[in-house]
């Protein structure tokens, strides 16, 4: 396995396609690397990590990591290895296992967000619509959580 590379998985290679702002398209995201790194997110958000199974070879192609670097992806890659294993040696570049493990936690949780996002965004017109909505439910329910006042305190 190439450990340079960010894997999509085959049955949500369409859908990657999809929310990337290209010709006769209007996708909210510029590249697959902003597209993979925002299900990465989510899924880390519902705590969803889905193994890939098998792996799109055509569009997206495994996407290169020095995309991800480059576009200053690689700390949140790194944050969610340590918070998933626990272990900060796992940004140890001593291992070559340790790349290999780093990745494999992004592309499975990348996987689990474009899961949610399949589901989410089924018979949507407007992805960045949608989109848009999903963020603004997040916001609206971190705002309401620390502005209740709970009466059960007087109980």
């Amino acid at each position: 396995m190439p450990v340079n590379r960010v894997r999509v998985a085959k049955d949500k290679a369409e859908l990657v396609k999809e929310l990337v702002d290209s010709q006769g398209t209007t996708g909210p995201f510029q590249t697959y690397a902003d597209v993979v790194m925002f299900a990465a997110a989510l899924g880390a958000k519902w705590k969803k990590r889905q193994p890939l199974g098998t792996i799109s070879t055509k569009e997206p192609a495994p996407i290169g990591l020095e995309i991800f670097i480059s576009r200053g992806y690689d700390m949140p890659i790194k944050l969610l290895a340590i918070a998933e294993t626990g272990n900060p040696k796992i940004l140890s570049s001593f291992y070559p296992e340790n790349d290999e493990q780093r990745l494999q936690i992004f592309e499975e949780y990348a996987n689990g967000g474009l899961e949610i996002l399949r589901d989410e965004l089924r018979g949507a017109v407007d992805y960045t619509e949608r989109i848009l909505l999903i963020l603004s439910q997040e916001r609206f329910k971190e705002q309401s959580s620390e502005e209740e006042f709970d009466l059960s305190r007087f109980l």
